[in-house]
């Protein structure tokens, strides 16, 4: 699976077994949240109870070249962890052209004066790296911090949850079985790197580090930035910036196009006219406001004007995050590269404007 239908069927929604010691009294198998009565499997797959699948996935592990030090390490003791598959559940999903939320308090909360400032001392401290990842990559500084700060508020908060309980958890319950029992493997192949279980902690979900890449990401493209040897996300600016910026150049950020500037549109100026026509075939309630693709210079002559710098050849879409009548933005491809990392309109247009800010 490629890194972005693997990041993508993570923000919509195993056959190899060989027998190992069996399972300690460590590993009985918790109870899940009452409620779950309405079909889905609260067992693994072909029903396996949590610590027989575990012995699925350690072979798996070894197939693929992980060492037994490395899978009795990471597996030892573990329980499924019923608030993991809780949160799972409970992620919202709304249909096509059901209602959105404003933008503004989002904005409010995530682009804030401390993340801004937070963002500008990163920046002036790194300065020097900062600068060789935009030449070495071709993504501006700005952005990589921004999405840094969305993140983890720069290394602040990076979660504590057991990854490889998460992540195993998450296999076993089900819904997306393979999604996440590949992000396991990946994990203990990490691990076998020289990285302790005590150090992979992170979000429920899987994702770790300073930039919450999962796994499988940190595998292609994680980076050793100031050259230590060790592609370390979670204490290395250097890495972490490196990373992310090799992330984005990976997605297709265009060098020296903007993510999106604001618009004013003239009197009357019917956005609907313009919508897009072709369903995107991954997260569609995201794309679904967006417009049709046209160059600045032709939403210029249908009487738009961007208020800030770009070119009159870049391709653009129309999008009032607010609906009709409210402000009005003119996003470029990079705008998608930025919904590559997260697919919310909400995330993207927050890290470019937080971006903006922390370049001022």
């Amino acid at each position: 699976m490629s890194l972005r239908s693997h990041i993508l069927a993570l923000s919509s929604f195993i056959g190899l077994c060989a027998s190992i010691p069996a399972a300690s009294a460590q590993e009985v198998v918790q109870p899940l949240p009452s409620g779950y009565t309405d079909g889905e499997s609260l067992t693994g797959e072909g029903g396996l109870p949590f610590s027989s699948y575990l012995q699925v996935l350690a072979a798996r592990a070894r197939a693929e070249g992980v060492s037994q030090n490395t899978i009795s390490a990471m597996t030892a003791g573990l329980t499924p962890n019923s608030r993991v598959v809780s949160l799972d559940r409970a992620q919202p999903a709304g249909p096509p052209g059901s209602g959105f939320s404003p933008l503004a308090p989002y904005i409010a909360t995530h682009v804030d004066r401390n993340r801004i400032a937070g963002g500008k001392r990163v920046f002036e401290s790194a300065a020097d790296t900062a600068r060789q990842v935009e030449r070495q990559y071709g993504v501006p500084a700005q952005v990589v911090i921004a999405i840094w700060g969305h993140e983890t508020n720069y290394g602040s908060y990076k979660g504590d949850f057991d990854l490889a309980r998460s992540l195993a958890t998450l296999a076993w319950e089900g819904r997306r079985r393979e999604l996440f029992a590949a992000e396991f493997i990946d994990l203990l192949k990490i691990a076998d790197t020289g990285f302790s279980r005590d150090t992979l902690k992170g979000s429920w979900a899987g994702a770790f580090g300073n930039p919450q890449f999962l796994p499988s990401v940190y595998l292609r493209l994680a980076v050793d930035g100031d050259g230590d040897g060790r592609k370390d996300i979670w204490n290395s600016r250097a890495d972490t910036l490196h990373s992310i910026a090799n992330y984005f150049r990976d997605a297709g950020w265009r060098t020296g196009e903007p993510w999106g500037v604001a618009a004013q549109l003239p009197s009357g100026f019917n956005v609907d006219a313009y919508k897009g026509k072709i369903q995107s075939p991954v997260c569609p309630r995201v794309h679904e406001r967006h417009s049709q693709w046209k160059t600045v210079r032709e939403w210029k002559q249908l009487g738009v004007t961007p208020l800030a710098a770009i070119g009159d050849d870049v391709m653009a879409s129309l999008f009032q995050p607010d609906g009709p009548g409210t402000k009005s933005w003119l996003l470029t491809g990079n705008y998608r590269v930025i919904l590559e990392y997260n697919c919310s309109n909400y995330y993207a247009m927050s890290v470019g404007l937080l971006a903006d800010e922390i370049a001022k």
